[in-house]
């Protein structure tokens, strides 16, 4: 769980979470906006040029488009239900245990192990650009998700050098976006 020491009136040092401050904060706000223009954006790319350009795929390609399009469509509103349930909370139309119940309604699904397959390669560059772009803003969700349950693990509550801590999580990230 991520947390912060803070000394109570005694000194004694106690552990509160922080991960549901971290989700209501300007952090939050960036991830909503984010992914509803992608959800926007895709759904435009699927109506207008992605339909006439999967209408050119060779059959195994076409195969591979109807399946990876449909997939991505149902991922983002996955991700849509849950950022509006979030935001709701937010601005405290909801309270977190209610949306918390709304949220144990959507399953998210596992980014797919076998991505790749027949016709996968023959897709247009504009579909694969964004289920890479949906992937990245599902694995942010799970990350913020994971924070708002306090699911989370972070530093242990005794280091005491803040710089150190930002460093390592700056490399982690890092790793994670080289993989």
């Amino acid at each position: 769980m991520v947390e912060q020491a803070v000394s109570d009136s005694s000194g004694t040092q106690q552990a509160i979470a922080i991960g549901p401050r971290i989700v209501a904060s300007g952090g939050f706000d960036l991830l909503y906006r984010e992914g509803m223009a992608l959800i926007e954006e895709v759904a435009g790319y699927l109506d207008g040029d992605g339909r006439e350009e999967s209408r050119a795929l060779a059959r195994e390609a076409s195969f591979a488009y109807a399946s990876e399009s449909m997939r991505l469509t149902t991922r983002l509103m996955q991700l849509a239900s849950w950022l509006l349930l979030q935001r709701a909370v937010n601005e405290g139309e909801l309270t977190p245990e209610s949306a918390r119940a709304e949220k144990a309604k959507v399953t998210f699904s596992a980014t797919p192990e076998n991505r790749g397959g027949a016709g996968y390669d023959d897709l247009p560059a504009t579909l694969k650009t964004f289920i890479a772009r949906g992937d990245r803003l599902f694995e942010r969700v799970t990350q913020f998700d994971r924070l708002e349950r306090g699911l989370a693990s972070g530093p242990p509550i005794e280091t005491r050098n803040g710089v150190a801590d930002q460093l390592s999580r700056l490399r982690a990230a890092y790793e994670r976006l080289s993989r």
